[in-house]
């Protein structure tokens, strides 16, 4: 994968809540509050605008839809580029922690 723009926190997170599998709209939405910590607060039209041009651009495949008691639900999950695309920004973001915690002269916690 070559240089790419970093990509915004909510791009990010979303890509990072479907890291450990598939996951609906909802789910997704979920999962970002929670890894924000509730900064992070996606509204279903932003979601799924985000999600078309996610799969646009060959980062999140559907992956079907799935009743489980409710009404039909649309899943996705990472492609394999877009699994490469979350490491590669989580490595990136990482590096840039560990310089800005470098100089500072602290450690990270």
């Amino acid at each position: 994968m070559g240089e790419s723009a970093p990509l915004r926190e909510p791009t990010f997170l979303m890509l990072a809540a479907l890291g450990p599998g598939p996951l609906h709209g909802y789910g997704i939405i979920k999962a970002v509050a929670e890894m924000s910590e509730g900064r992070v607060k996606l509204r279903a039209g932003t979601l799924y605008g985000a999600l078309e041009r996610l799969e646009a651009q060959g980062y999140v495949v559907f992956d079907g839809e799935r009743a489980e008691g409710g009404p039909p639900r649309r899943y996705y999950r990472l492609s394999d580029d877009g699994r490469a695309l979350l490491r590669d920004e989580a490595e990136r973001l990482a590096a840039n922690a560990r310089v800005a915690f470098t100089r500072l002269g602290v450690r990270p916690t």
